[in-house]
């Protein structure tokens, strides 16, 4: 656990990356929600806000007073514990409280904390707290962009976002299977870093023998399954999966376009040709499953891939596993609200395992749990096989 001088230091670093990802929005880009998946900028750094107010200077900051009442109602996400809020796909009607309001409430709230850290000696679970707040705006940090990605690619003119952000890192190395032999194994987390409560409990499990791809797919791959009909091939999907596929006319990654016969891509840069070499991304598990089956291979359980991964380079793609998101053996939840941060999502998702081009410094580490439904592919979402 970090020390209140070293939260102190991660607080400030946080709370400065969050407005540094939206400095390069028009004020008119805070306010669209696209989809119910996609929440409209201001709303994140509202909500991100609203978490230290109400789990950090509420309980722990003598004679704090609110910003304002509603911040509650307007960004409470899911915890049903905390009160009533305003109903997920509602977010993009709020015109009011306007953009400079919240970055006046952030100010706020932001000097509220560093003199709380300044100026107090607190508990344990208060730093805890603090701690969780800020792997939490983290988290957000990593939705800002896939967000303000799908608002900016589903806008007709598809305008960039920020010239300098690379988002397809090109795994420069010749493909390899790697060979895991069967055994016992122990995954989970057990330094004394930062995790969340579903990645506790360090178990052992067994495994049988595989090998791992030590790349990741490319889009030059997965256009040949593209180009060969592996979305008209109904033998490769599931049954689901092949409903999702036909009721909404799938037939390429997200954000691929053909235009006069030749595959571009819109990123974060703005359209551009599609690079044959980077890694397939916006992929969702049912397509990477798909994929999978075309191949004649399969997808690495989370299991399989917590221990290969030593072996190979990740972090470019959140990658899809066969894992449903189910409790670790002795799997605690924690008491209160924040209980309802992981493990009430226990049901009808996947797990994916790494980090992506968009997730914030100091926040990966190979034992992170993420988790999605298995249509969604709004995150820079890939995978890798195992044979």
């Amino acid at each position: 656990m970090l020390s209140q001088s070293q939260l102190l230091q991660l607080f400030k670093e946080t709370r400065k990356d969050s407005e540094s990802i939206c400095s390069y929005l028009e004020t008119e880009d805070y306010v669209v929600q696209p989809i119910v998946d996609v929440s409209p900028p201001k709303w994140h750094l509202g909500h991100t806000t609203w978490f230290f107010e109400e789990f950090v200077l509420k309980k722990f900051a003598k004679n704090h007073k609110l910003f304002d009442e509603n911040t509650a109602f307007v960004f409470n996400s899911y915890y049903e514990s905390v009160g009533e809020k305003v109903v997920r796909t509602d977010r993009g009607n709020l015109s009011r409280p306007t953009v400079a309001w919240i970055y006046k409430f952030r100010d706020y709230v932001t000097k509220a904390i560093i003199e709380l850290l300044e100026n107090e000696t607190l508990s344990t679970e208060a730093l805890e707290v603090l701690e969780i707040g800020c792997h939490h705006e983290k988290q957000h940090q990593e939705l800002l962009y896939t967000d303000i990605k799908y608002i900016l690619g589903n806008n007709p003119l598809m305008p960039g976002y920020n010239q300098q952000f690379e988002e397809n890192p090109i795994q420069n190395f010749e493909r390899e299977w790697i060979n895991i032999s069967e055994g016992v194994y122990e995954i989970g987390h057990t330094s004394d870093d930062f995790s969340y409560d579903n990645e506790l409990g360090a178990h052992k499990t067994y495994l049988q023998e595989y090998t791992i791809s030590n790349k990741l797919v490319t889009n030059a791959e997965y256009l040949e399954f593209v180009q060969a009909g592996g979305y008209q091939d109904v033998l490769l999907w599931h049954a689901e999966a092949w409903d999702w596929v036909n009721t909404n006319n799938i037939s390429t990654p997200f954000y691929w376009h053909k235009i006069d016969n030749v595959w571009h891509q819109y990123t974060l840069k703005g359209l551009v040709k599609l690079d044959p070499d980077a890694p397939v991304t916006h992929i969702s598990y049912y397509e990477a499953f798909a994929y999978a089956q075309w191949k004649g291979m399969r997808l690495p359980t989370e299991q399989e891939w917590e221990i290969a991964q030593k072996d190979f380079e990740w972090g470019s793609r959140w990658e899809w596993t066969e894992s449903s998101y189910a409790p670790y053996p002795d799997y605690q939840k924690a008491d209160g609200a924040l209980g309802e941060y992981n493990g009430k999502f226990m049901v009808n998702q996947k797990v994916l395992r790494g980090a992506s081009v968009a997730t914030s410094s100091k926040h990966s580490r190979y034992t992170y749990r993420n988790f999605f439904h298995p249509q969604l592919r709004w995150q820079f979402t890939g995978f890798r096989l195992v044979k």
